[in-house]
């Protein structure tokens, strides 16, 4: 069983900003959390996504569960800090004006369609994250995403620009998968959490 919500929130977040600051070199207050808890060391898939300035600063993320909770979350903050490639690595000083989101991933549901438009009409919107695969082309957007692109047909036309493939491509070969998340994003410099 997880802990409370908020509690849980906190603690991924902090677990974040600490990995940062490790591989920044920058010193910080250790976490204030067991790092042995139960729960921390269960199977979990994780994003964390980083902003600054209310702009994209890096994200990174797990589709499975194939590493501890701890671990995911740790690895995925130092990923999107410092190895996004569409950003520079973050540096020491950005530390302070950079806020975190951490999205705590459920499994991965694979959907059934006929068509383009069935495959469409099955997408949720601002629920949904969507996965999509066509041979060795993958792309993901969080649910997130929808605050964006709220229209499924634009959501999915972007989806597979990210795959690297064009906007009215489509192949009876195409996959696609949903999954849902909890996420927590810190709202201020005092990292209160936000549970969304």
């Amino acid at each position: 069983m997880l802990c409370d919500n908020d509690q849980q929130g906190r603690i991924l977040l902090q677990i974040a900003r600490t990995s940062i600051a490790r591989a920044l070199h920058v010193p910080c207050a250790a976490v204030a959390v067991e790092e042995n808890m139960p729960w921390l060391c269960k199977p979990g898939a994780t994003f964390v996504t980083l902003t600054q300035y209310g702009e994209l600063r890096g994200c990174a993320g797990s589709l499975k569960a194939d590493d501890s909770l701890l671990e995911d979350v740790s690895n995925n903050a130092v990923l999107a800090a410092l190895h996004d490639s569409r950003f520079l690595p973050l540096m020491k000083d950005e530390l302070d004006t950079i806020k975190i989101e951490v999205s705590l991933l459920s499994q991965l549901q694979s959907l059934n369609f006929s068509s383009e438009a069935d495959a469409l009409a099955q997408l949720r919107p601002n629920v949904d994250g969507i996965v999509l695969e066509y041979e060795l082309y993958r792309s993901t957007f969080l649910p997130q995403v929808w605050e964006d692109l709220p229209e499924p047909q634009q959501f999915l036309a972007k989806l597979k620009l990210k795959a690297h493939l064009s906007e009215d491509f489509w192949s009876e070969q195409i996959r696609l998968s949903r999954y849902t998340v909890r996420k927590w994003r810190e709202i201020d410099n005092s990292k209160e959490c936000a549970h969304g």
